[in-house]
């Protein structure tokens, strides 16, 4: 595995390959789920290129920014096990020269307003920002994205619509890789005790009950059984919401004529937690 640090050196060298290139961004601090989709892009051909970059744009709590885990030196052994071929590792100068106020912005309308965007301000506007960035840099042919950050997916497809480049950059969304227990794969997972472990798999628990309860009960009713349920379990919820898994158009109630994704976030102590799960055969973005 090469390893860049400048855009002029990575720029060059896919150049210079001249082959197909599949991407992975990603903050770091990888796990199954981040080598899931190198496996993916490896099985896509071409030259596989992972991006580690802990973008400050996008961390509207920067105590959560000051926390998030560094194990560049785990990652790089991970990632050349795993077959990657090229891991750029820019500074902030390098991807912000003279600031992030310097770097085109974008809006994202509707999806900004809601869950995420709504826990987090100005988060997506930092996602569009680095994501950008990076495809301009990199311009890969597929994008790999862990379906997690469902939300997060859509705004990138957004984002391709917004430079134009829908037709030349292909969005490949993975399936969500979990534990044992169900708790899905997160580099923030790590910053868990092992009590808090222990108990984090209830946002799993939950999911697995609103889809198998759509026929049973309404939304408003196992909603507030799984808000009830976190409480309990020491959560902190933010939001347990059901929505149309094309748009996320928040739904009172279930709708099985539409494609439909259930969505937690839920606050643990002072690590944040997200997870959502497809209901029917919804066809992902």
């Amino acid at each position: 595995m090469v390893i860049f640090k400048k855009i002029t050196d990575i720029k060059d060298y896919i150049s210079i390959e001249g082959k197909s290139v599949g991407f992975v961004p990603t903050l770091g601090a990888l796990h199954e789920g981040h080598i899931s989709l190198i496996s993916k892009a490896r099985e896509g051909g071409g030259l596989v290129v992972c991006s580690i970059f802990i973008n400050p744009t996008q961390f509207n709590d920067k105590a959560d920014f000051e926390k998030y885990p560094i194990t560049i030196d785990t990652d790089v052994i991970m990632l050349t096990e795993a077959g990657c071929d090229v891991l750029f590792l820019p500074s902030v100068d390098e991807i912000y020269p003279g600031g992030p106020g310097n770097i085109k912005s974008y809006e994202f309308g509707y999806l900004e307003t809601i869950l995420e965007g709504a826990q987090r301000p100005g988060h997506f506007k930092g996602v569009g920002q680095v994501v950008g960035r990076l495809l301009e840099i990199v311009q890969p042919q597929n994008l790999y994205l862990g379906q997690k950050d469902y939300q997060q997916c859509m705004v990138v497809t957004k984002l391709l619509e917004m430079m134009s480049i829908e037709n030349k950059t292909k969005i490949v969304i993975a399936n969500t890789i979990r534990e044992q227990d169900g708790l899905a794969m997160s580099s923030r997972n790590r910053r868990l005790t092992e009590t808090q472990r222990l108990l984090a798999s209830t946002i799993y628990k939950c999911l697995v009950s609103i889809k198998s309860k759509q026929t049973i009960d309404g939304f408003s009713i196992v909603q507030k059984e799984c808000i009830d349920l976190l409480k309990q379990k020491g959560f902190i919820p933010e939001y347990v919401a059901l929505a149309d898994a094309r748009d996320l158009t928040i739904l009172n109630e279930y709708d099985t004529a539409r494609p439909m994704i259930a969505l937690i976030a839920a606050k643990l102590g002072d690590v944040r937690l997200i997870d959502n799960m497809l209901l029917n055969d919804a066809i992902i973005l």
